[in-house]
């Protein structure tokens, strides 16, 4: 039962990025995984942290009034999220949150292709323990 229910949220999540025009994030594709796992290490560790671990307090701001950068690991938020919003926050940094959520986080969207981006987030994804990345696989098809 448990089988047949992962494989119903894994098939709504690639419809829904497949019509979504998402590039696809797959966390099982050994390929894109390590893709990302070097593009992880250039563009996003010297905040996130080396082990996707974020900074220190991540959820106290700052003296400037800013949130550190948050765990990207199954500590932290990111499962929260489907993936349509972590390619808009990871495309267009502090534009794409809600009014009054601060960070130093640019905007990569400039910088990095979607199908980098999409390859970190996959390489993220790989991470999470299987049941973080069912969890956030429902985010998915919830949209």
């Amino acid at each position: 039962m448990l089988t047949v229910g992962l494989v119903l949220i894994a098939v709504g999540a690639a419809y829904y990025l497949l019509a979504s025009g998402l590039p696809r994030i797959d966390p099982a594709n050994a390929k894109q995984v390590e893709q990302g796992r070097h593009l992880y290490a250039a563009a996003c560790a010297s905040c996130h942290g080396p082990s996707l671990e974020g900074q220190p307090n991540w959820q106290r701001r700052l003296p400037n009034g800013r949130l550190p950068a948050p765990p990207h690991d199954a500590t932290g938020h990111t499962w929260h999220h489907s993936d349509a919003f972590l390619m808009r926050i990871t495309q267009l940094g502090p534009a794409a949150y809600p009014e009054g959520y601060l960070t130093d986080m640019p905007a990569f969207g400039n910088t990095l292709s979607d199908s980098d981006i999409a390859a970190i987030l996959a390489y993220i994804k790989s991470q999470w323990p299987p049941d973080i990345r069912a969890r956030q696989s429902r985010q998915n098809a919830a949209r």
